[in-house]
């Protein structure tokens, strides 16, 4: 019965529809963990998770691009976002949440610093617990042949590109 929602594409806005999604989830009052990849762990919509009793958990944040990154350095990024696995296997087994939000693990995916396995291990607990997302610019083909929900943002036009305006807090994060 749970579903699996990949939200997707060169847009803004696929966190926060992830978001939205486990915000909709407590009003109902379900148990819902919010997992995040890759990013710095300053963005609002954590903050207010947290305030709201959402489980939250964060890998370290990365530091520069991945294909900028050397042999060494990619290694032990992809060990630190790996990392997370087993403590939101070990959330969700504690906790059963009724929606998972799998932030940015898609671009984990793509990036090579999270392998197949071990995300295919994660979504299927997740969804024998509860509603699943999955966010990331890119993803993987066989992610979405997997999802039951794909949703891809496109972006038409972003302050970023035209005005060179960088994220602003409270809108970007």
């Amino acid at each position: 019965m749970n579903k699996l929602h990949v939200y997707t594409g060169p847009g803004k806005g696929k966190t926060t529809a992830a978001m939205g999604l486990a915000l909709r989830s407590l009003g109902h009052g379900n148990a819902v963990l919010v997992a995040q990849f890759m990013k710095r762990a300053n963005s609002g919509e954590l903050a207010a998770l947290r305030k709201l009793n959402a489980c939250v958990l964060t890998a370290p944040p990365i530091s520069g691009f991945t294909f900028r990154m050397d042999a060494e350095t990619q290694v032990k990024t992809a060990a630190e976002q790996t990392a997370l696995i087993p403590e939101i296997l070990r959330k969700i087994a504690e906790i059963a949440p009724k929606t998972i939000i799998l932030d940015e693990l898609g671009i984990a995916l793509t990036t090579g610093m999270v392998a197949r396995e071990d995300a295919e291990k994660l979504i299927d607990a997740a969804l024998i617990s509860g509603e699943t997302a999955v966010t990331g610019r890119s993803v993987p083909d066989w992610l979405l042949e997997k999802a039951d929900y794909v949703s891809r943002i496109q972006a038409d036009k972003h302050p970023y590109a035209t005005e060179k305006l960088p994220a602003r807090k409270g809108v970007e994060w």
